[in-house]
């Protein structure tokens, strides 16, 4: 069963075809399991072989094409009637002879679309060099264009109940975050403590459960708080120890990530005191300038120049679009909060600001996801901003 009235799946859909129109194509074939679900509401642990979602301008309704076995599941949560629904034979999967990619060129062929301006997510993690290959074997006449980004761009706009599920993922968020911090802890291991962040984050709240995210726990501590997108280890924690926090609530695949650093002692080092303070002061004023019609960039300079006073500056991006997506990522890959980026901020899209500053030996993060409104920005989580001492 979709997640959504099937009136919003056709608004998604006509929004796709419109921006195909506008960059010259007829198809597209959708590989980002993101974008499938979007357009279909298609959602399955079946990424790891060859799909697609066909959306052509001469059909009302997406093909979803898979593999044979997965095509049940596409009938619990597609909304598409049940012949758009198409699986090909299992005696295509991980074979060196043949590929599911041909049987996607024989339908475009047999559905007399093989002649047409085709596009393809050159750059999505799932389309593969091979994939391409398999596909012109079967269309050598074909030259296909690049769609990577337009399905992205469509979904950057939230509606108003992908709004409400990145809502509820917020409160997931809160109840994993202080799961995290009540179980960091000296003796308890940091694979005990992922352990229940885990649990916080299937669970979610009574009222409605969570889902996996797109990102695993990132738990670094002591030195390595100094690096990111570091995980977690079977060590004990120790006194006199930084964590670093980056964890995520989802709910239907919509995300709201939240950072936070924890000490665990009762006296944290200065320096890293400072570090908090400046960059939890800089994260406030941020958001606090948020406004419709700011260009990312403009949002990246306060940043900026609040931490130049310190005589420090970020050279990494603060931010970036997110909100419905697959491991390994919930960024949406369009917008940045950095330097150069002039794209626009619209009510209802929405963010993960993270302020992670990595200097040598140590490091300090606090993050925020965040809706942009009609007259600011609002936070899908409220957590205190601060560096945690754990004594």
């Amino acid at each position: 069963m979709s997640i959504f009235p099937q009136s919003e799946y056709v608004q998604r859909v006509q929004a796709a075809r419109t921006s195909m129109q506008k960059q010259g194509m007829d198809v597209i074939l959708v590989s980002d399991p993101a974008n499938m679900n979007y357009l279909t509401g298609y959602d399955g642990w079946s990424f790891y072989t060859p799909q697609v979602v066909l959306l052509s301008l001469e059909h009302d309704q997406p093909f979803w094409i898979g593999r044979g076995m997965d095509a049940n599941g596409a009938r619990h949560t597609v909304w598409m009637d049940a012949e758009h629904i198409i699986g090909y034979p299992d005696k295509l999967v991980q074979v060196e002879n043949d590929h599911p990619m041909r049987f996607v060129g024989h339908f475009l062929r047999d559905h007399k679309l093989h002649t047409k301006r085709i596009g393809v997510e050159k750059d999505a993690y799932y389309f593969t060099v091979r994939w391409l290959e398999e596909l012109l074997t079967v269309l050598p006449e074909t030259t296909p264009l690049d769609c990577t980004l337009l399905v992205n761009w469509v979904r950057s706009i939230k509606s108003e109940r992908e709004i409400a599920y990145m809502k509820q993922a917020g409160r997931i968020a809160e109840k994993v975050m202080q799961t995290a911090i009540d179980n960091i802890r000296p003796e308890i291991r940091e694979c005990d403590a992922v352990a229940e962040v885990y649990r916080a984050q299937m669970r979610g709240l009574p009222e409605f459960g969570g889902d996996y995210p797109a990102i695993v726990p990132m738990m670094p501590t002591g030195e390595k708080t100094s690096a990111p997108h570091l995980t977690w280890t079977d060590e004990p924690y120790q006194k006199d120890q930084a964590v670093n926090l980056e964890l995520a609530g989802c709910r239907h695949r919509y995300h709201c990530p939240i950072a936070r650093t924890a000490y665990v002692g009762s006296n944290p080092p200065q320096k890293l005191q400072d570090l908090a303070q400046r960059t939890v002061e800089g994260l406030n004023l941020t958001l606090d300038a948020i406004r419709p019609g700011m260009k990312c960039e403009d949002i990246e300079g306060v940043w900026r120049k609040h931490i130049a006073r310190f005589g420090m500056e970020k050279e990494s991006r603060i931010g970036y679009s997110m909100g419905l997506n697959y491991p390994p990522d919930w960024g949406e890959h369009t917008m940045s909060l950095r330097p150069g980026d002039t794209s626009v901020l619209k009510p209802d899209m929405t963010f993960h600001m993270i302020l992670g500053m990595w200097m040598e030996d140590f490091g300090f993060e606090c993050s925020e996801s965040f809706q942009v409104t009609e007259s600011g920005c609002e936070t899908f989580a409220r957590f205190p901003r601060q560096l945690f001492v754990i004594k």
